[in-house]
């Protein structure tokens, strides 16, 4: 088994967790993700924000790629990535910050999803300032960062990072271009320790459009399909992808989901069956493949690597092979 170290830099356009009473059970909680179509504020005139909360990891680490760090002053507690997160107040969950928190740091602008059940009404009540910012796909993500990046008054910093990040996926795109396409199944979610209950993306998903970046096709396809269908091993089987990217541990920390690696390796390795040839499957490690946002590029070239062998970076990253070498 060929092994891929993550980055330390290093959550799921939909993250599955399980509550306390929902032992042996999945349900789903959307992280935050950073696209923007509706920006509702209450900013104190044409002066830039100095003091800025962020509600998700998306846009935490949006506000950082803008240079914007000196200026947030707490975060989600889903909040990982860069390391100087760690240390400052947290504020909650993406779908339950903590408003009274909230208020008491006087923030002059504060990032939200409007999935937050009455959090603009609370916001408006304590006379928070609120930039809103809805979940989308991949190209809603350059909405997202130049909503961010003007509510904040750096409008040119986003123009350049968004240039940026187009200019490396077409680097991307082009590494991969005239190679067969790899049928990829992607799985985000399933019961702990084993391989059932599967969560998959279909086509319109954010990793699925990686994943055609990366020169691949989503072998969950079909219009008719949720974004996160349900599936079970048997469908896997059925389908015949040639690459399974197994994401389904991100809602473990870092440290935990290096722990279950092995585990997971070894349930896929076990599914192999006589006469059926194997795909080759990938078991995620870094959140850089769920949070969608600036660090798009280190999973979408992750993900040339694992399905065409072209490496545009530096040392392999993200995660780690299992079968079908």
């Amino acid at each position: 088994m060929h092994r891929q170290h993550p980055t330390p830099n290093s959550q799921l356009p939909s993250r599955l967790i399980r509550g306390p009473a929902d032992r042996g059970r999945w349900r789903l909680a959307s992280w935050g993700l950073p696209v923007a179509l509706v920006v509702v504020a209450t900013l104190h005139g044409a002066q830039a924000p100095r003091r800025i909360v962020s509600t998700s990891p998306s846009i935490t680490e949006t506000l950082f790629a803008l240079g914007l760090g000196d200026r947030v002053v707490a975060v989600s507690q889903y909040c990982r990535f860069p390391a100087e997160v760690a240390t400052l107040p947290k504020v909650g969950t993406y779908l339950r910050p903590d408003v009274e928190r909230i208020a008491q740091l006087r923030p002059d602008l504060t990032i939200i999803n409007p999935k937050a059940e009455g959090l603009e009404r609370n916001l408006r009540v304590v006379k928070v300032p609120f930039v809103t910012v809805e979940p989308g796909n991949l190209s809603s993500v350059f909405v997202s960062i130049r909503t961010i990046g003007a509510a904040a008054g750096v409008p040119d910093r986003a123009t350049a990072l968004i240039g940026t990040l187009e200019t490396r996926l077409n680097e991307i795109r082009k590494a991969v271009a005239g190679r067969p396409l790899q049928r990829v199944l992607i799985i985000v979610g399933r019961r702990p320790g084993t391989l059932t209950d599967l969560v998959a993306v279909s086509r319109n998903s954010y990793m699925s459009e990686l994943a055609s970046i990366a020169g691949g096709v989503n072998v969950l396809a079909d219009a008719s399909l949720p974004e996160y269908p349900r599936i079970s091993m048997e469908t896997v089987i059925r389908l015949q992808p040639d690459v399974i990217i197994d994401a389904g541990d991100m809602e473990d920390r870092p440290n935990e989901r290096h722990a279950r690696e092995p585990v997971t390796l070894g349930m896929w390795r076990r599914q192999q069956i006589a006469g059926v040839r194997a795909p080759r499957v990938y078991v995620v490690l870094s959140d850089a493949f769920v949070i969608p946002g600036p660090r798009m590029i280190e999973a979408a070239e992750t993900m040339a690597l694992w399905l065409h062998g072209v490496r545009t970076w530096g040392p392999a990253s993200a995660g780690s092979e299992a079968i079908g070498r």
